[in-house]
């Protein structure tokens, strides 16, 4: 609950402080006004105050986007909170609009009475007719009725700013970003000093060159002046008297630093190459929204690290699974467009048996589709998107910070039963951020390894009896040469085979060794009572908001649990118990119901569905709506309702 205190901070001047469990802002300009690295800094600031933190990350399609259209908008929104938290939130309280295009696409998004921030100088007739509002302005058509409205002229006072290091106006205006932060900085109660200095730090990291690391600190200097500029006029001027504070999460003891959901998967192979000692081979072709781990592992050379930007898909595989067969680990990442070039090569680690981990940060599809926007309408490809009987085991991360467990697990697995596996991760869980607690040595997992070389006569297809995984042996190694390929081979010896017989019982074999892995993997986990009238069933990025909207439930006194699950070829073995202790089951999924068609086949439960295929995660609210549907309880049938105890956050200035 949110409480008020007064604080004279200068004479003849008395500040209201508001303190908030939790606060959602939202940034949002054009995609060259430095959005995200604004988004990035107070996300920042707030982790190292020891706030739980959600971030979405928002980008325009095209590379560069008309200036000032809706199409080029990009935004970020971060949730802080003194509470555990899943989700970047579902509405902000507060939108930060740099023009009117950004104010456009989101103003439908802000909580009622919720507060904008607007940069005055940019609403003028080429701004608004290049935003759609031609004829009219928002700001005084009633449009912005109801909201707490602040018009700032951001861009001429950031001029004023930096008039003394003689920019020129293009440079000048570049730093306006800087003044926004300032203003938000002061209105949640942050120090200026502490964000001038990861201005500096930031801004310092980007070269090692002298002769560039002048033209970084003159940068930095514009930065930190519009910055506080902005935090100045904030607290000079009367209209904001009030200012925010939201205090320390309680999380595990330990070491935190803030990680992307990318950064976390790179982290996560990296440490599986240190727990197996093998060496790891990166190889991918650029493609958003995976290319960031092909920039953050390239950063680990000094691990035995190497990464490849390959010529082309096809080509990234094929060096994954070379690698592989000589011993190291092998490893590519790419996103929906981008499995679909790897597919035959995947069927050659199938039929080679050959640990190669393949990433697949999906986006919205089909084809190019939303290069930009999240979704999960790849898991049918990852599971059975090859020719042939050919299974792989499919992983999939729910969170960012779990990026980095996943990604150990996925080597773990491959290693273990020779075999391909998908690790999933999506747009929104790659670009988003939160804490993650750095783990102490002892708390890895280990990766088994073979033990010695085979004795005696090498039988390439040899299989171990419990895992049914062949021996990896390297190359080269003396008295154990063999070959692998395409073709099919014979049972144990691994000579090429066409006998028919032969050909289905190593189908079977395959077969049988991925689905003997739900016996190494965890028991499926429930969130609430262990029976009762509703399950929510998640997989992937809808793990937040599934959480949080089953929690709110749950307060309601209904009867609902939830369950995520991170292994889905094969499903975890008490599944189906799971999935029978409930009278209902619903199945929250970024597509048109995949995940639902594999229960209903599998199990005989028609679980029902609930499918957006917009672009954008799910909020919490959109799954609480149809858990109170499903239920009978009225007020299901209400839009967005705000949760139990929500606050709406209030006006600035009041």
């Amino acid at each position: 609950m949110a409480s008020h205190r007064e604080s004279p901070e200068k004479p003849g001047k008395t500040r209201q402080f508001k303190e908030m469990d939790h606060a959602i802002v939202r940034f949002a300009g054009d995609s060259g006004d430095g959005i995200q690295l604004t988004g990035s800094l107070f996300t920042h600031d707030s982790a190292v105050l020891g706030h739980d933190v959600s971030t979405l990350p928002e980008y325009p399609a095209e590379i560069r986007a008309p200036a000032g259209t809706r199409a080029g908008v990009s935004s970020f929104q971060l949730n802080f909170s003194s509470a555990e938290i899943h989700t970047p939130g579902d509405r902000p309280h507060m939108l930060l609009a740099l023009n009117p295009a950004a104010l456009a696409v989101h103003l439908a998004d802000l909580m009622p009475g919720g507060t904008i921030v607007l940069d005055d100088d940019a609403f003028d007739t080429a701004g608004l007719g290049k935003a759609g509002f031609s004829g009219t302005d928002p700001r005084d058509d009633g449009t912005l009725a109801g909201y707490q409205v602040y018009r700032v002229p951001i861009t001429s006072l950031t001029l004023e700013a930096v008039r003394p290091l003689g920019l020129d106006k293009k440079q000048a205006s570049l730093c306006k970003n800087m003044f926004m932060l300032g203003l938000v900085a002061w209105i949640y109660d942050r120090s200026a000093v502490s964000v001038e200095k990861q201005i500096d730090s930031l801004l310092e990291r980007k070269t090692t060159q002298p002769a560039m690391l002048e033209k970084y600190r003159e940068q930095a200097r514009a930065n930190k002046l519009a910055f506080r500029a902005g935090y100045n006029y904030a607290d000079t001027v009367e209209v904001f008297v009030c200012r925010y504070a939201v205090g320390k999460a309680k999380l595990l003891p330990g070491t935190y630093r803030r990680v992307t959901g990318n950064e976390a998967t790179a982290l996560g192979f990296l440490a599986a190459s240190v727990i197996s000692q093998r060496s790891l081979l990166y190889a991918s072709y650029p493609i958003t929204p995976a290319s960031d781990i092909l920039h953050e592992l390239s950063r680990y050379r000094h691990f035995g690290v190497r990464t490849v930007q390959a010529e082309d898909e096809i080509a990234a595989i094929a060096m994954a699974i070379g690698a592989a067969y000589g011993g190291c680990l092998g490893l590519t990442g790419t996103s929906g467009p981008g499995v679909a070039l790897k597919t035959e090569a995947v069927g050659l680690a199938v039929m080679a048996e050959l640990p190669v981990v393949i990433v697949n940060v999906q986006r919205g599809g089909p084809s190019t589709g939303l290069p930009t926007k999240t979704e999960q309408s790849d898991l049918l490809q990852a599971i059975y998107g090859r020719n042939g009987e050919c299974p792989v085991a499919v992983l999939a991360a729910h969170s960012p910070a779990h990026c980095f467990e996943m990604a150990i697990e996925a080597f773990r697995i491959a290693i273990r039963y020779m075999t391909p596996v998908f690790l999933l991760s999506d747009g929104s869980i790659a670009n988003g951020t939160e804490p993650w607690r750095t783990p102490e040595e002892s708390e890895l997992p280990a990766i088994d390894l073979p033990q010695g070389l085979p004795a005696g006569d090498y039988q390439v297809y040899a299989r171990d009896p419990g895992t049914l995984a062949r021996q990896w042996v390297a190359p080269g190694t003396p008295g154990l040469e063999h070959c692998l390929g395409g073709l099919e081979k014979q049972d144990i010896s691994g000579k090429v085979s066409h006998d028919s017989a032969n050909h289905q019982r190593m189908v079977r074999l395959r077969m049988e060794k991925i689905q003997g892995i739900a016996k190494d993997i965890p028991e499926l986990t429930v969130f609430g009572p262990a029976q009762g009238d509703l399950l929510v069933l998640g997989w992937g990025g809808t793990f937040g908001a599934i959480h949080h909207a089953v929690e709110r439930a749950q307060r309601r006194g209904l009867s609902v649990a939830a369950s995520q699950l991170d292994y889905l070829n094969p499903f975890p073995a008490n599944l189906g118990k799971v999935l029978r202790s409930y009278r209902q089951v619903l199945i929250p999924e970024l597509n048109a119901g995949q995940l639902r068609m594999l229960i209903r086949a599998q199990f005989l439960i028609d679980a029902a569905g609930l499918n957006k295929i917009t672009g954008q995660p799910f909020r919490t609210s959109e799954i609480e709506l149809e858990i109170l549907r499903l239920l009978g309880v009225q007020g299901g049938g209400r839009q967005d309702p705000l949760p139990p105890n929500e606050e709406v956050h209030g006006a600035i200035g009041a």
